[in-house]
């Protein structure tokens, strides 16, 4: 799976607007002065998360961005899907609509199964989590394996 520089700021855009709070409202500047983010590039990335759902914006002197809903219901799968569409695909298929033949039959039930365990930890991580440094035990688990840090 590889995460893309949309993904990557996209999260990391919704996670300062999590830190800020459910009431306060970021302008885009700010998001991306504090995240090191091209602006714009962050410009349009907020747009497809306001068209999403996942953030509102208002306009004027105390306007900007904040969350549509409260971090601990929005999942990084959600802004990654925003942003960049599905988590799992293969050439830029969804892994149920490809078929293989021969010995590269099983290749589908491998993408399925990488699919589904994305699908469980980008899906069970909210905003909530990352913002306040507190990733589910079983995340955490995975990450301080030292072969996670490696790069084969």
């Amino acid at each position: 799976m590889r995460i893309s520089a949309r993904a990557d700021y996209a999260v990391r855009a919704a996670l300062e607007l999590a830190a800020a709070g459910d009431e306060a409202s970021l302008k885009a500047e700010a998001i991306a002065a504090a995240q090191g983010i091209p602006h714009k590039f962050l410009e349009g990335i907020l747009g497809d998360l306001r068209r999403g759902g996942l953030v509102v914006s208002r306009r004027g002197g105390k306007g900007g961005y904040r969350l549509a809903r409260p971090a601990d219901s929005i999942a990084i799968a959600d802004v990654i899907r925003v942003a960049d569409g599905p988590l799992v695909s293969v050439r830029g298929v969804r892994p149920p609509e490809l078929s293989y033949c021969g010995p590269a039959e099983s290749l589908l039930p491998l993408w399925i199964a990488v699919r589904a365990n994305v699908r469980k930890i980008l899906g069970e991580v909210t905003l909530a989590h990352v913002a306040a440094a507190k990733l589910p035990d079983e995340v955490l688990s995975l990450a301080e394996d030292p072969e996670a840090w490696t790069n084969p």
